[in-house]
């Protein structure tokens, strides 16, 4: 394992300054919004509050340290104070390893043994779930569907095998969806159908004991592939409320969290019932609103707060040029879309306006879900080239940075400085602030 530093080439300090923003309940407080805990960040969506953050880098020019690693992967770095987490594939073999590193510097504190099966399927192999941490605790979930939690020392608290306790995975090309940290509880769903005629179900898993606190079934109407989803839940705040939003199968639902029962749903994402409509992009939720993405088209903004059948009701607007694979991002004023081809959108959040677009990034394709920080919105294509683009109505590219190697991994914010995950490295960008 080789550990390369570099000395910083930026002529100005980078200096990340602190902001008291609102607490998102259940989540660290603004003294902590410094740590990227799980896979959309401190506030579950895409959004870091830190400022001074790197414009332009290289494979040298303004690299902090890079680690080589084993093997491409779709898992996001998460980072606490010192420590990064890594769901690692280990190259040339069959087994998934969970990594601790020392952020300072990238060395190796433990890996810890995850999972046999490893294998790939098109693009990803099983280490593509993002791991989670509250601090003291991190959890990791597997392809081959093994959920385990450690300590910050590297000791195994619990594991679970989820398709062995339940029902065998059947996306059709294999399980990807990382679990929901909220609270006291990890969040799992298992959309499938595509390879089974069973259920797909959510789970709510206590985070100390690794017990079920319940299993609700989710049925959908979606035909051939399109039960299958490798999206993420996402937690809805309105009003006091407290809900899971869950997109797949066609619909998107929203449950109870201390009970699973299903709220409300909505119909709409596959409009004209295609065989082939599985949903990557995983749901938003902020400022009372759930925005939904499908393949494409449509994706939906809805209005919280209903109950039963919200198809009609609910609906805010709806736009046809949506992404794929990448999740958006939203400061609940713009609402940013980069799709599969790196053609990038802003809509108004609550009314669903074009403000600009189609305006092209860096070519290439687009896998990296797109994080809003400082000001800027970053995407990073397949081909490890981020674009930093302005935030706000007026479109203006900043800086098109390239790791020169394949990248699915959406980059992590932590402590004034961008961690990319691309195959053969993970790259700490800038200098880290005190």
């Amino acid at each position: 394992m080789k550990i390369v530093p570099f000395a910083l080439t930026l002529s100005v300090a980078l200096v990340a300054v602190a902001i008291t923003v609102p607490a998102v309940v259940g989540f660290p407080t603004s003294a902590s919004f410094d740590n990227w805990p799980q896979w959309r960040g401190p506030n579950l969506n895409g959004i870091s509050d830190e400022t001074g953050l790197p414009v332009t880098w290289d494979t040298e020019t303004n690299v902090a340290w890079r680690i080589e690693m084993p093997a491409w992967t779709g898992s996001t770095p998460i980072i606490w104070d010192d420590s990064i987490f890594l769901n690692v594939s280990i190259d040339g073999a069959t087994s998934i390893e969970l990594w601790r590193l020392d952020r300072r510097d990238g060395s190796v504190i433990w890996k810890r043994f995850l999972s046999d099966g490893d294998h790939r399927e098109r693009k990803q192999n099983m280490s593509s779930p993002s791991p989670a941490t509250d601090g003291e605790h991190v959890w990791v979930m597997t392809g081959t569907g093994v959920l385990k939690a450690f300590d910050f020392d590297g000791n195994e608290i619990w594991a679970r095998n989820i398709p062995a306790d339940y029902w065998p995975f059947g996306l059709n090309w294999g399980y990807a969806s990382s679990p929901l940290l909220f609270e006291d509880a990890l969040y799992v769903e298992v959309l499938h159908g595509m390879k089974t005629d069973d259920p797909s179900y959510v789970l709510r898993i206590d985070k100390l004991t690794g017990e079920t606190v319940w299993m609700v079934e989710r049925p959908t109407p979606a035909q051939r592939e399109s039960p299958d989803a490798y999206t993420t839940p996402a937690v809805l705040q309105y009003n006091g409320k407290t809900e899971i939003v869950i997109t797949g199968g066609d619909v998107v639902t929203g449950h109870d969290p201390d009970t699973g029962e299903e709220l409300w749903r909505s119909d709409g994402l596959n409009p004209d019932d295609r065989a082939n409509y599985r949903i990557v992009a995983s749901p938003i939720a902020l400022d009372g609103i759930i925005y939904a993405p499908t393949r494409v088209r449509p994706l939906l903004a809805l209005k919280a707060g209903g109950r039963g059948d919200i198809t009609e009701t609910h609906r805010l607007w709806s736009f046809d040029n949506g992404p794929d694979v990448p999740t958006p991002v939203t400061d609940g004023e713009y609402f940013y879309i980069v799709n599969d081809r790196g053609i990038m959108y802003v809509l108004g959040a609550k009314t669903g306006e074009t403000i600009y677009g189609p305006e092209r990034l860096a070519p290439g394709t687009y896998s990296a879900s797109p994080i809003l920080a400082d000001g800027k919105i970053y995407a990073t294509s397949e081909d490890g080239v981020t674009s930093v683009v302005k935030a706000g109505p007026e479109f203006e590219v900043l800086s098109a940075n390239d790791l020169g190697a394949y990248c699915l991994s959406t980059p992590a914010i932590s402590r004034g400085q961008i961690f990319i995950r691309v195959t053969g490295f993970l790259y700490a960008i800038g200098e880290a602030t005190e």
